[in-house]
């Protein structure tokens, strides 16, 4: 029986328990509205739903954070949206995604 939920790109190692990612820069697109910024970054090595996870709760755990939307693709840059009601500086972002195990990446 084969209990693949299709989360994991089986061609891709998971990155999740490895501590090696490529160093390089963060890349940011903020939309503001309605009282509240949507700000996008691209993040390298995720590649299955528990990546997604660690990335989620920790940015999710910055102060102001609303909600956080992963785009994944495995083997890629993986887009996330960060919606807070202010800003939130991209230091810490690049902080919480780097304690996930994680960088941000350039376009």
């Amino acid at each position: 029986m084969d209990n693949d939920l299709g989360l994991t790109d089986k061609n891709h190692a998971c990155a999740c328990a490895t501590d090696s990612h490529a160093a390089s820069q963060h890349a940011i697109h903020v939309e503001r509205g309605a009282q509240m910024i949507r700000e996008h970054y691209l993040v390298e090595g995720m590649t299955c739903s528990h990546c997604v996870a660690s990335v989620t709760e920790e940015v999710s755990a910055l102060t102001g954070v609303d909600s956080v939307s992963v785009e994944l693709h495995a083997g890629g840059a993986s887009r996330i949206m960060v919606v807070s009601s202010h800003p939130v500086p991209v230091d810490q972002v690049r902080d919480a995604v780097a304690e996930a195990g994680y960088v941000l990446v350039a376009v």
